[in-house]
């Protein structure tokens, strides 16, 4: 393993830990995808998450206008799947704090935890496990900005884009791994229902 680990060698462990599959699935929009990725099953192993995390802080570690502000840089992530991330490229760089976006139900707008105070001006590195759709993100990095944030970055461990995926120019991107994905709409769009592969049904 490479000390900023190659693509491949992330893909290979991503499969070892099931965190990525090869299959027939459907998620809970109805989308049919041929993979389900999830990067915190890798996560969940320590060895694992520190290559991972420290992997990626080198990567950001790299750009010296953001290696310049680390001690006052806060990390931020939007959803629960994201926090293993924040959390650990936060002690590799020795970054400021960590603090994350939530939401109490589904469509309400991202809010942060109750006396939590951000500063004008703060420093702010977006993180998260996955760059897929990017609408979670993009609402955070509005969020962080009309509360007077200046977001400095976005890292995340797989980049996994589809046409509709936001541009996110001109903030540099950080990420390990690319993954191209085939997904389908619905069942009759599905060219896997159509070879009556079995679907398997995954929560998220």
């Amino acid at each position: 393993m490479h000390l900023v680990p190659t693509s491949d060698e992330v893909v290979a462990l991503l499969r070892q830990t099931g965190a990525l599959r090869t299959g027939h699935f459907r998620y809970p929009t109805g989308l049919h995808s041929e993979q389900y990725l999830q990067v915190p099953l890798a996560m969940r192993y320590y060895q694992h998450q520190k290559t991972l995390s420290v992997g990626l802080s080198r990567l950001i570690r790299a750009n010296p206008e953001i290696r310049a502000i680390i001690p006052e840089l806060s990390i931020v992530t939007a959803a629960t799947a994201g926090l293993p991330v924040a959390y650990g490229v936060c002690e590799a760089l020795r970054a400021r704090q960590v603090y994350w976006g939530e939401r109490n139900n589904q469509g309400e707008p991202l809010r942060f935890r109750q006396y939590l105070e951000q500063t004008p001006g703060e420093n702010v590195l977006i993180v998260d496990d996955i760059l897929r759709s990017g609408k979670s993100l993009m609402e955070l990095k509005n969020t962080l900005e009309a509360n007077g944030a200046n977001v400095v970055g976005l890292a995340v461990i797989v980049y996994q884009p589809n046409p509709q995926t936001p541009n996110f120019d001109p903030l540099p991107l950080y990420y390990l791994a690319s993954l191209e994905g085939c997904c389908f709409g619905s069942e009759s769009d599905c060219e896997l229902c159509k070879k009556g592969i079995p679907i398997e049904e995954v929560w998220i």
